[in-house]
């Protein structure tokens, strides 16, 4: 029988330009800031068992420090392991992490997937059964700056033409940092201005409005505007099934709810309380391949769609196994910068603005497991810490 022997955490820093953090002590709110420099951290995660066989997967969006520390608390708990029993070790750890917010989860799951699509030279989309090939994708903006890129209502009006133009069908405002609901509601109905009425658009309020009543002042504008959807509306940190319900109530366009809120359980507790039109999930938040399919079956079940929150290889085989999910979201992008996700992949993969065909779509991987090539050179070179697990030192 396969069983894991050996798990290494690979803890690396990049930098990226044209990019800067909003404070001194955070790289959560990143802007676009000419000739900024910062540097970023990320890891990634490999297993490989006594038969020789390797997954690998690098955490993007959801690589931070928290999850780290979590998926270093879980790995040695590989070893020893068939790791084909995904569904095993998901239900383990999400008991092991109940007091921890999950991420650490999504990462591991993932390799374990990669690994079993390599035993069987098959892709990750084909173990889960296929729906697509191709995924339309929306262009989803850097937050709003004061510092010459997205610094105005007509700045985000420019850019969703620059972006329908390249071929996108959809465009997403991720607005300001202190969350001006008047400066917020202008860029929604500039931009809709712009770029007329065939192209969706999307609002992130990403949790910066202060108010419900800021958020509804917002809504109706993406109301008028007709968006396609309004994200995370406000600081209630996007938890409150029963304030979203009350704004759904109030307003016409949809709301999409549930990036903040973790697991299957949670998420379904949301829905049938009424707080969300859209489902969110995302692989490496939600506990992995494995997490973010059953969320998926859920809101399929339920008759409602799930959008895939943020890019990667895992994100897009999830997305080409379901029906119910309408766009792919390149995130996230500017005028002038570039995605500071990692360079990692030695392969065509990315997911940097130009990877849409004219068709505003993605591929899905086809290659066994993620379908996409490390480039393990890059990731050693910037490597600053290395975790190795190993059934031998057991």
């Amino acid at each position: 029988m396969s069983h894991i022997t050996r798990v290494e955490i690979f803890d690396f820093k990049y930098e990226v330009i044209n990019l800067a953090a909003e404070g001194l002590h955070t790289h959560n709110h990143v802007a676009y800031k000419k000739g900024g420099r910062m540097q970023l951290s990320k890891y990634a995660v490999v297993i490989e068992t006594n038969d020789g066989a390797r997954g690998e997967y690098v955490a993007m969006w959801g690589g931070t420090r928290p999850a780290l520390a979590q998926s270093l608390m879980l790995a040695p708990d590989l070893l020893g392991r068939d790791p084909n029993q995904r569904e095993a070790i998901y239900d383990e750890f999400k008991r092991k992490l109940h007091h921890f917010d999950h991420m650490g989860h999504g990462p591991i799951d993932i390799a374990l997937w990669d690994l079993t699509g390599k035993q069987l030279g098959a892709s990750i989309q084909t173990l889960l059964g296929g729906y697509r090939s191709r995924l339309k994708a929306y262009a989803s903006t850097f937050h709003g700056d004061r510092a010459g890129g997205l610094d105005s209502p007509q700045a985000y009006g420019d850019f969703a033409v620059q972006c329908r133009e390249m071929g996108y069908k959809g465009f997403k405002i991720h607005g300001w940092f202190d969350g001006n609901p008047v400066e917020e509601a202008a860029a929604i109905l500039q931009t809709r201005k712009a770029v007329g009425a065939n192209m969706a658009l999307m609002y992130d309020g990403a949790c910066d409005l202060k108010t419900f009543a800021d958020a509804l002042y917002v809504g109706r504008a993406c109301d008028e505007a007709d968006y396609f959807w309004f994200e995370d509306p406000y600081r209630d940190a996007g938890l409150s099934a029963f304030s979203h319900k009350k704004l759904r109530e109030m307003l016409k366009t949809p709301l999409l709810i549930g990036e903040h809120v973790r697991g299957l359980e949670p998420k379904a507790d949301f829905l049938i309380a009424g707080g969300t039109d859209f489902i969110r999930v995302d692989p490496e938040y939600d506990m992995g391949i494995t997490g973010a399919i059953k969320t998926a079956r859920l809101a399929e079940a339920f008759g409602l769609d799930v959008e895939i929150h943020a890019v990667g290889p895992a994100h897009r085989h999830v997305m080409g196994a379901i029906r119910n999910s309408n766009f792919y979201e390149i995130a996230l992008v500017g005028p002038d910068c570039p995605n500071n996700i990692p360079q990692v992949y030695a392969c065509d993969y990315s997911d940097q603005i130009d990877c849409i065909d004219q068709d505003g779509t993605v591929p899905v991987p086809t290659g066994p497991g993620l379908g996409v090539t490390y480039d393990w050179d890059y990731i050693k070179r910037h490597t600053t810490a290395h975790h190795v697990f190993d059934i031998k030192d057991r």
